[in-house]
């Protein structure tokens, strides 16, 4: 730490005296800090925390959702100017990346019911009284799914639930095909892209995605306006571009959009669908539902609406026209950036999108106030003399909503520099009143449990750390989740699959990353339609603004101390720990559906289907599956010991020298470089297995989820497709990586226990 930083940390620590007793807890460590600069680090806190401000979440919020912002409208290119202009006023050098991706916008939408009666769809939400911009009809997106294709079908339709691939499954045992058909499936269970995806698959012509009031509808609550569920009329938008292939602009995969990037053909763009997509309200959906005819649909796959859930296929048969402009469209990502006074090659990165469907005050402008909160407190440090140690890169993205746009070109854009400087990435999308989310690299577990315990719940007054414990106490189904909910001095955080801007950091890049946000008490079927609005929000959400000052609370203590940090806040225990129950997971899942497939073909050996089969409604008896050989583990289990081993290592070596007294600044620099770059030895530059974009190899999303986690990913995936020599060649491959993170943590030991060089 250089003299003038440190002196001015000790001053901060002197002026906030008279209030530390109050607000600092006894125990004043901080993980990554020697006891001096925590307690500086503490008094920094305060200071940060009086700058936050709820009036001005707010006025941004007001001023940022008061127009559709969608990817290529001036609205969007609007609003980046004026972060820029924010952060320039906060002192921070400021400039706007601009890209150019590939972003349709549709021309031709229909959708008729052609037969047993006719009925053409509305395709529409109505403007309210009760909503300032939902009569913004000239500058609103009609409702449609980016990346569908152009499609003129004509076809029977078949409901299939979520249309996730074990609906598929249940489809066929009662003898209902898709194929040649358009299939209706509702909102939920996985990702709205895995629909068109799997249906295509099983040979559908087209695929209508629609919300059922069961989900987040009149079944929950009242509907908007006078409560903040899905009415009849509300549909939503969103990208049905295959991500889990790869996200970002669909025509420079692995490059960053730039004005001279070479581009693909539109015909050989591989993460647009193969069939038509088209979503709609549950207005809409109703009368083709209510004539469908064929077997009756299990209870599970029953929604809400007044009516008998048949499967078809028809005799409702559809008409499917779309056609969509092919366009070229402008990103701009507002980068600021705040240079660190002694490591500036180490970058400390906090970013939220700002772009939206429409309006967007719920998805995302929630979670920018509070990231522009925590930017003007930051700055307002800075201005009182305060610089940190490391270099602060705040990032307001663009074209998250068409699949993760503007993030993924920036990152692709500038992957060599990231790879060397950036240390973490903090995410944020939407925020509300509620309970605190945390997701992320298990090496950040113990420093962000850290930091939510020293954040206090606007409600309760209670830490947002124990306030989530409770929750999750609540929710613990099993007497050994509660127990260790209660027993584990940390919070589990859970895995990052996507669905948000960490994506490319983490999954493409190997920076360790953070997804944050509160919600669960601000429910609402307003998600990506024109109702996400100010006036929902205000009424609905979170009303006082007070946890998107929380937001800015946790999200910025998180910034602060990894970027003053002595040596970053990185622990490998928590992570050997998880990763435990992730080997154990799959070795459980081979065993099980090997338990599974012997049993099937016990009963269909013993005609058990058969005769207990109703031979007025007989089902299609389900094939012979083979064996489920023995895929030995061994490599897995051995490396995940090694890595407990080394983690444990450098737990006791990390002690033991810290409590000699503070590392020389030579010894702490060579240990961040290591353990910045820890991340990076998870990954495989050849990416999964038919994913190659997908390089980290514990954390992904999945082929079939989107959103959703696989953990283990090559190996999990390899046994649920029953590709079992893949699976055994993906245990021997991810041991390996594991091994070098192993190996990784073990050079880090060396530097902290003194027997390797720190020379740089």
């Amino acid at each position: 730490m250089i003299p003038s930083r440190r002196a001015w940390l000790v001053s901060a620590v002197l002026a906030v005296s008279g209030l530390a007793a109050f607000t600092v807890r006894a125990d004043p460590s901080l993980i990554g800090f020697d006891d001096e600069h925590a307690r500086a680090e503490r008094a920094l806190e305060q200071r940060f925390d009086s700058a936050l401000h709820a009036d001005d979440l707010r006025e941004w919020m007001r001023r940022l959702s008061a127009r559709p912002h969608h990817v290529g409208s001036p609205y969007d290119k609007d609003n980046a100017e004026f972060l820029a202009s924010l952060f320039r006023s906060w002192g921070y050098d400021t400039r706007i990346e601009q890209f150019s991706v590939l972003f349709p916008t549709p021309k031709v939408r229909v959708l008729e019911m052609l037969e047993p009666t006719r009925y053409q769809a509305l395709l529409s939400e109505p403007a309210l009284k009760e909503d300032a911009t939902s009569g913004q009809a000239t500058e609103q997106l009609p409702v449609y799914n980016a990346y569908s294709i152009d499609g003129d079908v004509t076809a029977p339709l078949v409901y299939v639930n979520y249309g996730v691939p074990k609906d598929y499954e249940e489809l066929e045992r009662r003898g209902v095909d898709v194929k040649g058909k358009v299939v209706i499936a509702r909102y939920g269970g996985s990702w709205r892209g895995i629909k068109p995806k799997v249906a295509a698959e099983h040979g559908a012509v087209g695929c209508l995605i629609y919300s059922d009031p069961h989900d987040d509808g009149y079944f929950e609550g009242d509907v908007y306006p006078a409560g903040p569920f899905r009415n009849d009329r509300g549909a939503q938008r969103g990208s049905v571009a295959d991500m889990p292939l790869f996200p970002g602009d669909p025509l420079t995969p692995g490059v960053g959009a730039t004005a001279d990037a070479k581009r693909l053909a539109l015909s050989e763009a591989p993460t647009l669908t193969k069939i038509p997509v088209m979503p709609i309200s549950y207005a809409d959906a109703q009368p083709l539902l209510r004539a469908l005819r064929g077997p009756v649909a299990p209870e599970a796959w029953r929604g809400a609406l007044p009516l008998t859930y048949h499967l078809g296929p028809g005799p409702t048969r559809v008409h499917l026209k779309l056609a969509f402009n092919w366009n070229q469209a402008p990103l701009y990502d507002v980068i600021a950036r705040l240079p660190g006074a002694q490591r500036p090659d180490e970058w400390i990165i906090r970013g939220n999108h700002h772009d939206a469907w429409v309006n967007g005050a719920n998805d995302t402008i929630s979670g920018l106030v509070a990231l522009l909160a925590e930017a003007k407190a930051v700055g307002e440090l800075h201005r009182g003399g305060w610089s940190p140690l490391r270099t602060i890169v705040y990032a307001a993205w663009d074209g998250e909503e068409p699949g993760l746009l503007g993030s993924t070109e920036w990152a692709e854009t500038h992957a060599d520099e990231l790879r060397q400087k950036a240390a973490v990435y903090i995410n944020s999308d939407g925020n509300g009143r509620g309970f605190l989310g945390m997701s992320g690299s298990h090496t950040l577990e113990r420093f962000i449990n850290e930091v939510a315990r020293d954040v206090v719940d606007p409600q309760t007054k209670v830490s947002v750390a124990e306030r989530r414990r409770a929750r999750s106490l609540l929710d613990a189904t099993k007497a050994e989740d509660r127990k260790e909910i209660r027993d584990r001095a940390d919070l589990r955080i859970r895995a990052l699959g996507s669905g948000s801007d960490y994506t490319p950091f983490l999954q493409h890049l190997g920076i360790a990353s953070l997804d944050l946000g509160f919600g669960g008490e601000d429910p609402g079927g307003e998600y990506h339609s024109i109702y996400d609005s100010f006036d929902l929000y205000t009424r609905f959400k979170d009303p006082n603004f007070a946890y998107g000052v929380a937001l800015a609370q946790t999200a910025g203590r998180a910034v602060l101390r990894l970027a003053d940090a002595d040596v970053l806040p990185f622990e490998f225990t928590s992570f050997a720990d998880t990763l435990g129950k992730y080997v154990k997971e799959v070795s459980t899942l081979a065993d099980d559906m090997r338990e599974e497939t012997e049993e099937t073909n016990r009963r269909l050996r013993d005609r058990t289907y058969e005769v207990a089969d109703d031979p007025k409604q007989p089902e299609v008896l389900p094939s012979p599956r083979p064996a489920v050989p023995y895929v030995s583990f061994a490599p897995l289990l051995n490396a995940q010991s090694r890595i407990e081993e080394s983690a444990k290592a450098f737990d006791t070596a990390w002690k033991a020298r810290a409590a000699s007294g503070p590392l020389p600044a030579e010894t702490l620099a060579a240990l961040d470089a290591v353990l910045m770059s820890a991340e990076r030895s998870l990954t495989r530059a050849e990416g999964l297995p038919r994913r190659p974009w997908f390089v980290h190899q514990v954390y992904a999303p999945g082929f079939y989820t989107g959103y959703g986690v696989k953990t283990l990913p090559a190996v999990r995936e390899s046994l649920e497709q029953r590709d079992w020599a893949q699976a055994e060649e993906q245990v021997k491959t991810v041991a390996g990586v594991l091994e070098g993170f192993a190996q990784h943590v073990d050079r880090a030991t060396a530097i902290v226990s003194g027997r390797a060089s720190t020379a740089r």
